[in-house]
């Protein structure tokens, strides 16, 4: 197993621990820039440069009870890793806790949304994700949305953000009777909130899974990710999802950040959107 950094202020004990984090070092399905393997220790190296004091919401992350579980095993294929990463997490979700996986590429999240009963999936995400097989590859990065579609069902998953998908997912998603809101309803209309409004409200779920591709992100603030796509929303913007969220989430995870290929901005941010769910999620 890799050796690896734990997450900063992390805590040596599991069994107390509320939140266990996950890093999953696959990026097998990369079809554009291959390297997010290598995000969950970038990402780790870079949460040692945050306070634990978070003002805006009167806490302390120092008062919070989350261990780093280390890395999954390297795997060699997508059918292995959805499998592993399956029994890896939900032997955490079995105790109650809170999973956050640090990817790798998209390819890991239905994995972890298997380990959970009645639930909604909201995901921020640049593309739509929707083809049933990609490359001949059904677990392809290309393919969470339909993969998690299949888990959850189609009416229980909402991607935000989109701004990318071919035409077959289009017309795919209509067939299907997919909800999702773009990039530009977003920025020109109804605002983040009002959308993660309009997920709700499609979904009409208690607990929420949120799972966040970077890429989303506009590349001009998060430069280091697999498939950069511009026109993207802001950092602020996904803080606001984590904040409107955050006593129904149950599990979180950011993917696609892409090491090779950022100046170190990708990895810090990453971070900090992890801690953000560590002080505000789950209810604590």
């Amino acid at each position: 197993m890799t050796q690896y950094l734990t997450f900063a202020d992390a805590s040596g004990d599991p069994d107390e621990a509320r939140f266990v984090i996950i890093g999953v070092p696959f990026d097998g399905t990369s079809s554009f820039r291959s390297g997010s393997r290598h995000a969950p220790n970038k990402i780790r190296e870079a949460s040692y440069n945050f306070e634990t004091y978070k003002f805006e919401h009167g806490a302390d992350l120092a008062d919070k009870r989350f261990y780093d579980a280390g890395n999954t095993e390297e795997f060699g294929n997508a059918d292995t890793m959805v499998k592993g990463v399956y029994d890896y997490v939900k032997k955490f979700v079995d105790k109650g806790k809170f999973p956050i996986l640090m990817g790798g590429e998209h390819s890991i999240t239905p994995a972890a949304v298997k380990c959970f009963k009645d639930v909604g999936v909201i995901s921020l995400d640049a593309h739509l994700d929707f083809r049933d097989s990609y490359l001949n590859e059904k677990n392809s990065h290309a393919c969470t949305t339909r993969r998690i579609s299949d888990i959850v069902g189609v009416h229980n998953v909402v991607p935000l953000g989109v701004r990318s998908l071919s035409l077959e997912e289009k017309e795919d998603a209509d067939r299907m009777d997919l909800k999702y809101v773009n990039v530009y309803d977003i920025i020109e209309g109804e605002g983040i909130e009002s959308a993660v409004e309009t997920a709700m409200n499609h979904i009409k779920k208690d607990k929420i899974y949120l799972s966040l591709d970077m890429d989303v992100i506009d590349p001009s603030f998060a430069p280091g990710i697999s498939n950069p796509e511009p026109f993207g929303v802001t950092p602020l913007d996904v803080k606001k999802v984590i904040n409107q969220l955050k006593y129904r989430l149950v599990g979180f995870d950011v993917v696609e950040v892409s090491p090779p290929w950022d100046n170190g901005n990708t990895s810090a941010l990453a971070a900090r959107l992890i801690r953000e769910v560590l002080i505000t999620a789950g209810g604590e």
